[in-house]
């Protein structure tokens, strides 16, 4: 098939998906312009704050795509390209558009409160701690996870002498340089629109100039050059403050401008699809229902449920849940702008994972032998090479710099919303029943208090990152897609309890709750029988598998208590 082809048919599909079955949803449950949303009735100024639609779709496009619709697809695509690209289609529109319009809408319904609080008043307060327990850890492992990746496209490259390898470290350097300077470029975008009322339209055309500005500057002039270790301590001071300063003044600004990179980078690899318009025959249609190629040299293992825990963003991710229910639902101005920012974000993913597909296919050779399997690197050497058959080499190498600068802003932007994200979650966890963040004392007082949450949240994150995270990030994938499925549950029995129809959620919820589950008992029995057989790092080995008998019982019982919330309150009322 050719790859023009496909990217056509698919963006039209999901095209016909937002407009049909995103209207239908919206009609089912009761989307209504004319109800005041959090973000005006708790406006607070600093996380309760109106956002224009096109500013925060920015935010929540940016926060939710980071790297995962093109490390998933690239991964997955050692099964062929046809079961990619189903799974990202029938899961974009019928699972993860569904998953994450809910999650903000039921958020938003509950004044901005996380899926969490939408637990505790459909299923109970103890599926509530739990979940918010869940949460907290899995955002950890987030903030540690993109910290270190931030931190490593910042690093500077040492010689074995302890010198600087300037020449290796250029590249890095510049991409640390440019972040400085758009970091600096939201604070100012945010000061001139909602403090000087500067217009939007104008203000953006200045930014994106200012943003071209800054990407030459810091491609020319990069005099910072830091280790690791360094760069990691400056995203835990970044992120401390970040996320406790009020939204207008740097998550939505940057976030709204860090948009238009992706959106740019999608256009160019839209221009190169289409232009280049090259076979994807390459890569095989269908590998089989093993994983016998493994490029990496580690086996993804059986195509069910590999295939659905590898692919997450670009077809249902948990993090969506959060971040919709977190920063999303507390700055949406009016809920008809729910269905383009959720279920279309989410349909944009997908648009993204199909791309990626396409890149992949267009260098398989060097993917399937080993020669290239980084995923950013994949993705922007296929795009850069069909950009560089159009427009010649020197496109090729200006393009991959970009390409790969657009994933790093991402993983920034990410990192700081999962921040964020994390301070909400842990202060949530002290409130009792019945009582606001305003009312409570003592120890309880302390916890809530929004600095010392996000210190908490922050030394854990960072420290993670600097130690071991990559001992227990393999189990990242599963964790992610049960928080997908404990979401699609809770929004499912709060429809349910709120007397709306609700059974667009039955077949997705159980879906991903058996893929988790299934994924999780072969995860332990993997792990069960290295330690059995003295391969491999024992360590790394029970950590994995405690912590999978610990997700497999959370699993369980949040599963047997949604359910019977779900059914039986319907087998009450039969």
């Amino acid at each position: 098939m050719n790859a023009a082809v496909l990217l056509i048919l698919s963006i039209a599909i999901l095209l016909i998906g937002y407009i049909f079955y995103g209207r239908w949803l919206s009609k089912k449950w009761g989307v209504d312009p004319s109800k005041a949303t959090p973000a005006h009735t708790m406006e607070d100024g600093v996380d309760y704050v109106p956002a224009k639609a096109p500013v925060l779709m920015g935010h929540h496009f940016s926060s939710i795509a980071g790297a995962g619709p093109i490390n998933g697809p690239i991964q997955a695509a050692v099964f062929g390209w046809v079961p990619v690209a189903l799974w990202v289609l029938i899961g974009g529109i019928f699972f993860g558009g569904v998953h994450d319009f809910g999650a903000l809408f039921a958020s938003v319904r509950n004044k901005g409160k996380s899926i969490g609080t939408v637990i505790e008043d459909s299923i109970g307060l103890k599926a509530k701690r739990l979940f918010i327990i869940f949460a907290y850890l899995t955002l950890l492992l987030v903030v540690a996870a993109f910290g270190s990746i931030v931190a490593n496209t910042f690093k500077a490259t040492y010689l074995e002498n302890g010198a600087i390898d300037y020449a290796a470290s250029a590249a890095n350097a510049s991409t640390a340089m440019i972040s400085i300077f758009f970091i600096v470029l939201a604070i100012l975008f945010g000061f001139f629109v909602y403090r000087r009322n500067a217009p939007l339209g104008v203000s953006t055309i200045i930014g994106v100039v200012l943003i071209a500005v800054a990407m030459y500057i810091g491609l020319n002039w990069h005099p910072i050059y830091l280790s690791y270790e360094t760069w990691m301590i400056i995203c835990g001071v970044y992120i401390l403050v970040a996320s406790v300063t009020p939204v207008w003044i740097l998550l939505q600004p940057r976030d709204y401008l860090s948009s238009f990179l992706l959106y740019g980078m999608m256009i160019l690899a839209v221009i190169g699809i289409i232009g280049c318009h090259p076979s994807i025959d390459a890569m095989p249609a269908f590998t089989g229902f093993q994983d016998t190629l493994a490029p990496t040299g580690t086996s993804l293992g059986y195509l069910f449920p590999a295939l659905f825990v590898t692919i997450a963003c670009g077809a249902i991710s948990g993090f969506h849940s959060l971040v919709g229910s977190g920063t999303t639902a507390k700055q949406l101005n009016n809920e008809r702008d729910a269905r383009p920012i959720a279920y279309g974000g989410m349909l944009i993913e997908s648009a993204l994972a199909i791309i990626s597909l396409c890149a992949v296919a267009y260098i398989w050779k060097d993917y399937a032998d080993g020669t290239t399997v980084v995923p950013t690197a994949v993705f922007a050497g296929g795009l850069s090479s069909m950009l560089g058959n159009l427009f010649g080499a020197g496109a090729q190498s200006v393009t991959y710099s970009l390409l790969i600068l657009a994933v790093s802003a991402f993983c920034l932007t990410s990192l700081d919303t999962a921040t964020r994200l994390a301070r909400y979650m842990f202060q949530e966890l002290w409130v009792p029943t019945g009582k606001t963040m305003e009312q409570v004392s003592g120890a309880r007082k302390f916890f809530t208090n929004p600095y010392i949450a996000t210190l908490i949240t922050v030394v854990l994150g960072i420290a993670l990152g600097m130690t071991g995270y990559t001992i227990i990030w393999p189990l990242f994938g599963a964790a992610n897609q049960l928080l997908a499925a404990l979401a699609l549950l809770a929004v499912c029995a709060w429809l349910g309890n709120a007397g709306k129809n609700n059974k667009m959620f039955y077949i997705p919820m159980v879906f991903m709750l058996v893929v988790t589950l299934t994924s999780l008992c072969l995860t332990l029995q993997t792990k069960c029988t290295a330690l059995m057989a003295g391969s491999g790092d024992p360590f790394a080995n029970t950590i994995q598998a405690v912590l999978s008998i610990v997700l497999l019982i959370l699993a369980i019982i949040l599963a047997v208590k949604g359910g019977r919330t779900i059914f039986g309150k319907k087998k009450a009322n039969a």
